[in-house]
């Protein structure tokens, strides 16, 4: 590395460390920072000269990898014509195409397409449309029902549907609404089904079935609540139960969604359709922040025909017609790229990769769904130590707890996905031997 590069890559940290306050992280911290210089395909370039594979996909976002000549070309082209134009009371095609390729690819009923901004704000529209659906009918109920371990994002009508212990936001417990959580499923994706495992949730909506407005719940993968994977039969139970008791279902699938699961949505794994869904991270391909809440012409028509006449959102960037385009251009190359060959790929290479993780003290166990990998340990991991020796040995990892995971890029190769798997099993010997 030469000196002025050196030069360069210490003001920057000194710069971020005066003005920056990241994620999740207090000012003035001395956790180690790793300035990117560039990226292109599945692997970030650092100022410092390293080169690294992104084993987070940024975050669960990146499918098709960075710098993609394809989705590059449609943001070049849809910056010609128009970056931003307001979305109320004008429309444009990018949005128009979006909007029809998301009710084409999604569980069927799902025709009414929002479009905004990020994740945490498809989930704040999602449970907006629910309590307008039945203030629209003259009832006020407002309380979701949902289960432990999840995470919904960190706005404050998400948060107050995220584990209320687990979702990282005790501190504002007492200005949040108080909402019903039912136990976190019980049993695995593959374990034998019994009915015992649905009883707490049946009598939390049973106990609350005239006051709750939705079920609201993440699809098969519980991600940021500790990445645990559950039994589709439980999905069914809610679909049914929500049936019975003329219950809104959303489906929070900003993580799972676009076949990171090993199905386009998780709740195909289940064969049912939500009343509400959410949707994000993929989106566009990791190119832009952008959402969608998609719901049904039974919930739309409802809310239309309420007291107010209207659904009572709108955010500025709306349908943003350069988030819109990319949107389209990344959709288009995940179903030219054969996802599901991709995904099944990364899937067994990530299992017979992570094996050997198994036979570490340290390891609680090791889990694999779809392009999705976890390693949980016994106790949390200590980020001040494991994130460089993750740098160190050329991947890009971002542990939180006792869980190390990882869900590539779909471009990814088999050697990427050995190497990643290797190295990961280097840093736990490192660690913990």
């Amino acid at each position: 590395m030469k000196d002025s590069d050196k030069l360069f890559t210490q003001q920057l940290l000194e710069k971020d460390r005066q003005y920056v306050w990241h994620p999740y992280s207090r000012v003035n911290s001395d956790m180690p920072l790793f300035p990117v210089a560039s990226a292109k395909g599945c692997y970030l370039n650092l100022h410092s000269g390293e080169k690294l594979f992104d084993g987070m996909s940024s975050w669960w976002s990146t499918i098709h990898g960075y710098n993609h000549p394809r989705l590059n070309q449609a943001l070049h082209q849809q910056i010609d014509t128009m970056s931003h134009v307001m979305f109320g009371g004008l429309t444009h095609q990018p949005a128009v195409d979006l909007a029809v390729r998301l009710t084409q690819l999604t569980p069927a009923g799902l025709d009414k397409v929002f479009l905004c901004d990020s994740g945490s704000v498809a989930v704040e529209v999602a449970l907006k449309m629910a309590i307008q659906y039945w203030n629209s009918q003259g009832q006020q109920r407002s309380h979701f029902l949902t289960i432990k371990n999840g995470y919904h994002g960190d706005t404050f009508g998400a948060m107050s549907v995220c584990d209320p212990v687990t979702g990282m936001h005790q501190l504002f417990s007492g200005f949040l609404q108080e909402n019903i959580f039912a136990e976190a499923p019980q049993c695995g994706f593959e374990q034998t089904w019994d009915d015992s495992f649905f009883e707490n949730f049946l009598h939390k909506a049973q106990a609350h079935k005239d006051s709750i407005a939705a079920v609201i719940l993440e699809p098969i993968v519980q991600g940021t609540g500790g990445m645990r994977f559950y039994s589709p039969n439980f999905l069914k139970k809610v679909r049914q139960l929500c049936d019975d008791y003329g219950i809104l279902l959303i489906a929070d699938e900003i993580a799972t969604g676009f076949g990171r699961a090993g199905k386009l949505f998780a709740c195909e794994y289940a064969d049912i359709s939500p009343d509400i869904m959410c949707l994000g991270k993929a989106l566009t391909g990791g190119y832009m922040s952008m959402a969608a809440t998609l719901c049904n012409s039974t919930v739309a028509n409802i809310i239309s025909q309420g007291e107010a006449g209207v659904f009572m959102h709108g955010p500025t960037f709306m349908a943003n017609p350069l988030a819109c385009s990319v949107a389209n251009a990344s959709i288009t190359l995940l179903l030219e790229n054969n996802w599901q060959q991709q995904v099944m790929n990364i899937s067994r290479w990530l299992k017979e990769g992570l094996s050997t993780c198994e036979d570490f003290k340290c390891v609680n166990n090791v889990r694999v769904l779809g392009a999705i990998g976890v390693v949980e340990l016994h106790q949390p991991v200590d980020m001040k130590k494991i994130q460089p020796l993750f740098v160190k040995h050329g991947i890009w990892l971002r542990p939180f707890g006792k869980l190390i995971y990882t869900m590539p890029p779909f471009i990814s190769t088999q050697d990427d996905i050995t190497m990643l798997t290797s190295k990961i099993e280097a840093v736990l010997r490192e660690c913990y031997s």
